[in-house]
């Protein structure tokens, strides 16, 4: 199954980067994860990318900024994520 890119920003014992990690692990979704708990220039990616964001996780599929880890289970909830990820 070919979908486009997921990237999630995440930090250390983050309780909600894990739940959204998990749902997209269930899913079957190859994601690249950024860990920021450090700062460093994924931490100014992740800003570019969401101006407004300034909690994790901030998860990206392909182009399109998700949000966190409410967003994802909402997406999912309303069944559109799989849209989304190309696996209609």
């Amino acid at each position: 199954m070919s979908h486009p890119p997921v990237t999630i920003y995440t930090k250390f014992g983050c309780g909600y980067c894990f739940r959204a990690k998990s749902l997209l692990d269930q899913k079957g979704v190859d994601y690249t994860e950024y860990d920021i708990t450090m700062g460093g220039p994924k931490r100014d990616e992740m800003r570019e990318r969401a101006p407004n964001a300034n909690t994790v996780p901030q998860i990206f599929i392909g182009d399109i900024h998700v949000g966190g880890s409410d967003e994802l289970a909402s997406l999912e909830r309303q069944g559109k994520l799989d849209a989304m990820l190309g696996a209609e």
